[in-house]
């Protein structure tokens, strides 16, 4: 998969299902529930115990069905192994200008984390597809439709703060995608096992996106 497809896809899922958990076991099972729910654009971060492990077991499994990611990326040995398992798009907390300049090399999707406008502009200049607005629960939408105003080419995906509450707002504040942990991919959901609970917030977020994305769509062109 090249590089543009991969971003049309993310895009078009307007959801980014952040994996994070305490320990590794049931994580593939989790991935295939969300794309059950369908998201197919997952991010299992590094903060997950044996996180390359879980990444080739997932792409294992699921082969191209699903758009596979890393999270919580600090440094360009990180950001190789991760690709040399099977991730095609890269996320940090951080403008890491390294992991960035690892990934256009690679011609792979990078996600850089930014919360000031300083940042975000840093980030996109060096290189980002996306830039990811973190943490997003201290600014919250508001924040984000301040951005777009003198940032408007930048592509913006918020974490952190995002749920079925606020998703929509965010979405009307100009996200180009949503990058959402726990309150999808919860963790007493995944600790008991429950792959039904997870499938079914998988399929109320993308149905919110759906539906919103339709919303705008029709006052934009009415």
């Amino acid at each position: 998969m090249n590089k543009t497809h991969n971003l049309q896809r993310l895009l078009d899922c307007g959801v980014v299902a952040i994996i994070r958990a305490p320990d590794d076991r049931q994580l593939v099972d989790v991935a295939e529930a969300l794309l059950a729910g369908g998201i197919d654009c997952l991010e299992v971060t590094f903060t997950v115990p044996r996180a390359h492990r879980v990444l080739e077991q997932v792409r294992t499994r699921l082969e191209d069905r699903v758009l596979l990611g890393a999270g919580t990326v600090l440094d360009a040995e990180t950001a190789r192994l991760a690709l040399l398992c099977g991730a095609e798009f890269l996320v940090t907390p951080v403008v890491s200008k390294p992991v960035i300049r690892l990934c256009r090399r690679y011609g792979k999707l990078v996600l850089p984390g930014a919360l000031t406008p300083t940042e975000i502009l840093a980030a996109w200049q060096a290189g980002a597809d996306i830039v990811k607005v973190f943490p997003s629960e201290l600014t919250g939408p508001g924040y984000l439709r301040a951005l777009r105003g003198p940032l408007p080419q930048i592509r913006l995906m918020p974490t952190g703060g995002v749920n079925l509450e606020t998703a929509a707002a965010f979405l009307e504040a100009g996200a180009c995608a949503l990058g959402v942990g726990s309150s999808l991919v919860e963790p007493k959901a995944v600790a008991a096992g429950d792959l039904q609970r997870i499938e079914m917030l998988a399929r109320q977020y993308v149905e919110l996106v759906r539906s919103v994305r339709q919303r705008l769509g029709s006052q934009a062109g009415g």
